[in-house]
């Protein structure tokens, strides 16, 4: 008989039937914790300081974490309700054709995360290999982890919690987060570091953005993985608490490393790492072993919003062309702006949850499968909503590539510093609630005539 891991491993946007149902609250949990374990995550906290002084690090990690694992939270849930992946969950908000505005965005993201953490994979394994064997052939551990990740993405998420989370990496994520704090605070003078100033040129608010902007990125992935839940309730706790705990531990490590050690460069960490002797090249192995999960997730997602735009597209064929592209994309890129790159998913992001949110509740609190599959081609509206979110956000923190800065620069953004995510999530919700609740009303009135 076929097992749920097999059933699910190409499972479509059609809803979830309840056969396959079955992460539970803890296996949800393991799942977004190993999720959050990544050099990624120190790199983010790494671009807090020296602008930030620690202890304001510590309060915008912990505010940033607050919001965008709250965010999480909730757009997990909304998963586990209705049953369908993230990008097929937005027909309810913004239509059947509108949702494909954030498939587009969603599948760009997708396939430029997991080309960084190939690289950041790929760099780390070479470093090892430089020590133990000594050669890099960094090309080689990216097209190998890059099949690393391609295998783990065709297992889908049952397979993967139940096939590789709990066997290996619910051992391999402790080892490597208790090695590298240690080796972060080894010899380190903590009372020079807690009570240095920081240099300015960044807002504790605007230091949330950059911890919100890393959270956010997941937003739109959560319900790919918690439809297969077993309830609203584990998938609002296991993703929130599961991506909490390692998402603060390692971004306040990240800041502590460059105070410390002076590190904020992804590709120098790994080297770093490896220098530190036979256990630091365990700890790295181990960190690998927890690394490629996120290439795993990340190409997956992208394939499964694909299927949003081309739902008869076999899933496995698309899983193959994104990692594919991804990988070839790693052995010929160079990491790029990084605090740019998060802060840009966050103004895309936090405005769109904010309207999905606001219609999820206008509806009850429960989408049903009508809500998805039955919306009209747009709802002009709730786009107008995540499109205002989106320009106040860049308004009042403008990021991304030069141009596009240069250009809303003109535009006069104020000096607040007083933060983009709250004010514009404010703002979408704002409009999106009471745009939904036009719309319910005008379609049960005309449904009662």
């Amino acid at each position: 008989m076929a097992t749920p891991e097999k059933l699910e491993g190409s499972w479509g946007i059609d809803p979830v039937p309840p056969r396959l149902r079955v992460l539970s609250g803890l296996e949800t949990g393991l799942l977004w914790g190993n999720l959050g374990v990544s050099l990624l995550v120190i790199v983010a906290g790494a671009v807090l300081v020296p602008a930030l002084s620690l202890p304001e690090a510590c309060v915008a990690i912990l505010l940033g974490c607050v919001i965008g694992n709250a965010m999480l939270a909730v757009a997990a849930m909304i998963g586990a309700d209705a049953r369908v992946p993230g990008m097929a969950l937005m027909r309810a908000p913004l239509g059947q054709r509108g949702s494909l505005l954030p498939t587009a965005v969603n599948v760009l993201q997708g396939i430029g995360w997991t080309i960084f953490e190939l690289l950041v994979i790929a760099t780390a394994a070479a470093a090892l290999s430089d020590e133990l064997l000594g050669f890099r052939a960094q090309w080689f551990w990216t097209i190998v982890f890059g099949a690393c990740a391609l295998a783990l993405a065709l297992l889908g998420p049952i397979g993967f919690v139940r096939r590789f989370v709990r066997r290996f990496a619910v051992w391999a994520v402790p080892l490597a987060i208790l090695y590298l704090t240690w080796w972060a605070l080894d010899g380190a003078d903590l009372g020079t570091i807690w009570n240095a100033d920081g240099q300015g040129g960044l807002s504790v608010w605007q230091g949330a953005d950059v911890v919100v902007g890393i959270t956010v990125s997941w937003v739109p992935y959560a319900a790919d993985y918690t439809r297969f839940s077993k309830t609203r309730r584990g998938a609002l706790a296991g993703t929130g608490l599961g991506y909490l705990v390692p998402d603060a531990w390692l971004l306040a490590l990240g800041a502590v490393l460059v105070l410390s050690r002076d590190l904020g460069d992804p590709a120098a960490l790994p080297a770093a790492v490896v220098a530190g002797g036979f256990a630091a090249i365990v700890a790295l192995f181990a960190l690998l072993v927890t690394e490629t999960d996120e290439a795993f997730a990340n190409a997956y997602s992208a394939a499964v919003s694909l299927q949003n735009a081309v739902p008869r597209a076999p899933q496995e064929l698309l899983i193959v062309a994104v990692t594919a592209i991804a990988t070839g994309g790693a052995l010929v890129i160079d990491f790029v702006s990084y605090q740019s790159f998060l802060l840009l998913l966050g103004s895309v992001f936090v405005p769109l949850f904010a309207v999905l949110l606001a219609d999820w509740l206008a509806a009850g609190a429960h989408y049903t499968t009508e809500d998805v599959f039955g919306s009209p081609p747009w709802r002009p509206g709730l786009i107008a909503a995540w499109v205002a979110g989106f320009a106040l956000y860049q308004w009042l923190y403008p990021t991304g590539p030069s141009w596009w800065v240069d250009a809303v620069d003109k535009l006069h953004p104020p000096d607040w510093s007083i933060g983009a995510t709250v004010p514009s999530f404010l703002v979408s919700f704002g409009i999106a609630a009471v745009v939904a609740r036009v719309a319910r009303q005008v379609t049960t009135g005309a449904a009662a005539a």
